[in-house]
């Protein structure tokens, strides 16, 4: 018998030892599951551990081979949410734990390009490899360590700079209906914005208006300076999510250089019913007309990473469209937006019938900012200028209908007067530019024009009072 020397080891311990001294560290074991159920796009995996937000590679065979984030689990099996199609899954396809995958890639390299929710060029150019990476879920910010809005940001859109003045790092609602010029109204913001950068998220909209907004409302002037994020509605919710989720880690990276940003999202709805369809998915129950509590979580995590950093950062100034339909009072989606946003801006199907655009609602839409951002002399002179309006809308079937005679409410007669040069000092094309100061001299010299004669209300100073205590 053939005895080894009392300080020899075996060949395999020996190997291992001088693995772990050269990379001074145990060598990690990649533990795989396997895939044991599918209902509708909820995939359920047993034997592998992930934490929730984690990606995961579902390989079955060779050639099929798809990622999924986890969304859930259940004792010590794993639900998954594809970011592709499942088309050639099977059961028992083996399911491999990629990590976390919380960071996105962004930089000054992302600018004209046009990408999808999981950051891949979707315009034919050549592939974007950014340096620097962010959380795709954002860090949350200190409320006491935010600047006040405190300066105007100027849109291009006279009616919204004079009667609803936005401000840097403010987060306002575009409320509208189909057809009603949303895309035309967004397009012409991210044209004339005197923003540093525009980010657009384009998420759950048809394929169609993607293209058409890049190049008819957007432009390559506008395109130049921004990223669109584009996850149409065929995309699964999975994607749909990240895309607007994406569109705001790239806004945030943007404002910690020191830039003024516009991030442009259409829609907050198709956002939320992108999570409303992972949520009931994965067994969450129904709450407010068929949208489980996780939608109204979501919404304000995503709003709130909107708006302005630290003194020494830029801002973010945001607006989300809503879409609203004929039961847009009952809507759980819309009531949300208005309290979480700081202003909503309403466009209506009337007013766009009769040929003024953008289609805005002077009644029903309010700037919750604009007395932080503008002097007394400008609010008291759009506030006597939509009482007047307001008065005319109330009498308008009664002047329609010659019920009403000349004469007998001297403010009326006022309003009347006015009507013709107001509606064109509303009303303005696509490719006309206003920028902040120039719609504030129109806006005096419309007062004005009216400021001569003995029955003219707007010199006097109890209308104007009157208007603000209405208002």
């Amino acid at each position: 018998m053939i005895q080894l020397e009392p300080d020899r080891r075996p060949v395999w311990k020996h190997r291992i030892n001088q693995l772990i001294e050269k990379n001074q560290q145990p060598v990690s074991l990649e533990v795989q599951g396997r895939l044991i159920r599918m209902v509708g796009l909820t995939l359920e995996a047993a034997g592998c551990r992930a934490a929730i937000g984690d990606y995961c590679k579902i390989k079955n065979g060779e050639h099929t081979s798809i990622e999924a984030e986890v969304v859930g689990f259940s004792g010590d099996n794993i639900f998954l949410m594809p970011t592709g199609q499942p088309h050639g899954l099977s059961p028992n396809a083996r399911v491999v734990p990629l990590g976390h995958a919380g960071d996105v890639a962004v930089g000054p390299e992302l600018l004209g390009r046009v990408i999808n929710g999981a950051g891949q060029p979707l315009d034919g150019g050549p592939k974007i490899n950014p340096k620097d990476r962010v959380p795709l879920n954002g860090k949350p910010i200190n409320p006491l360590a935010r600047s006040k809005i405190t300066e105007p940001m100027d849109v291009g859109v006279r009616t919204i700079n004079t009667f609803f003045s936005i401000g840097r790092g403010q987060r306002m609602g575009l409320f509208a209906s189909s057809g009603v010029g949303k895309s035309v109204l967004l397009g012409m913001m991210a044209r004339f914005t005197e923003a540093d950068v525009i980010v657009v998220g384009l998420i759950g909209e048809r394929g169609r208006e993607v293209k058409e907004f890049i190049e008819e409302s957007l432009g390559k002037i506008g395109l130049s300076r921004s990223v669109v994020i584009a996850s149409p509605a065929d995309d699964p919710p999975l994607m749909r999510l990240h895309g607007a989720l994406l569109a705001t880690s790239i806004a945030e990276y943007f404002r910690d250089q020191g830039q003024h940003v516009l991030l442009l999202m259409d829609s907050l709805t198709r956002f939320s019913q992108a999570q409303r369809e992972i949520a009931l998915a994965i067994g969450e129950p129904p709450a407010t007309r068929g949208y489980p509590p996780s939608v109204f979580t979501r919404l304000p995590q995503l709003v709130e990473r909107a708006g302005n950093g630290a003194k020494d950062q830029g801002s973010i100034t945001a607006i989300y469209t809503v879409l609203t339909e004929a039961d847009a009072d009952n809507d759980p989606i819309a009531d949300s937006a208005r309290a979480i946003l700081d202003g909503h801006i309403v466009l209506s199907k009337k007013i766009a019938e009769s040929g003024i655009y953008p289609a805005i609602d002077l009644e029903l839409s309010i700037s919750r900012v604009m007395t932080s951002i503008t002097d007394a002399e400008h609010q008291k002179t759009t506030l006597a200028m939509r009482q007047l309006n307001s008065i005319y809308q109330q009498n308008k079937d009664l002047i329609s209908v010659g019920a009403y005679q000349p004469g007998a409410d001297p403010q009326l007669d006022l309003a009347i007067k006015l009507q013709p040069d107001f509606l064109k000092f509303i009303s303005q094309s696509m490719n006309e530019k206003v920028n902040y100061s120039d719609s504030m001299q129109q806006l005096i010299a419309l007062k004005q024009n009216y400021s001569d004669g003995d029955s003219n209300l707007l010199t006097e100073q109890d209308a104007i009072d009157d208007a603000v205590s209405t208002y």
